[in-house]
């Protein structure tokens, strides 16, 4: 199996947990702030009031759905990586299809269904700019070909004399 820098399985799992939550607080905090900015009544103490209590009220929501996200991902994966027997982009783009399915299943068939498409989708981008970046930077920090070596550079060899001297073995 390949070797990755990422946790072993088990706490892989809750490191993407808590890696999502922390997501999904700061951004749906600064989405929350803004929001709760605009709608507020005007003058800046209430509009501020606002934005806080925006980001209080809906960020550990918009978190925790993240957790809950990334912590289903993380497990499918896991799954996904003991049955395989190999790290790859296959799975991580099975595991997004699945969550997504997963967490639509209340939703119907159809809704699972459309659900998968998009994690799967989401999940190819993903990987394939990870690829591409790997590619990209790999060719970068590529070895440079050697230089050709030119003959006149090179030290005469042994018993020929050098260019533009006669043999000096006259003068022993």
């Amino acid at each position: 199996m390949e070797e990755y820098a990422r946790e072993p399985c088990p706490w892989r799992i809750v490191d993407d947990c808590g890696g999502a939550f922390t997501m999904g607080v700061i951004g749906g905090g600064v989405f929350q702030a803004i929001k709760g900015f605009r709608n507020a009544p005007v003058g800046i103490q209430h509009r501020l009031r606002g934005s806080v209590n925006a980001v209080r009220i809906r960020a550990p929501q918009i978190g925790g759905s993240f957790a809950v996200w990334g912590g289903l991902f993380s497990t499918i994966d896991c799954g996904l990586v003991r049955m395989r027997g190999k790290e790859d982009p296959w799975n991580s783009i099975t595991s997004g299809a699945l969550t997504g399915a997963v967490l639509a299943a209340r939703s119907g068939p159809l809704a699972m269904v459309g659900s998968a498409m998009m994690g799967g989708i989401l999940l190819a981008l993903i990987e394939g700019v990870g690829i591409l970046l790997t590619r990209y930077t790999a060719q970068q920090f590529r070895n440079a070909p050697p230089f050709l070596e030119d003959p006149s550079q090179l030290p005469p060899k042994e018993g020929t004399p050098a260019p533009g001297y006669s043999s000096y073995q006259q003068y022993h």
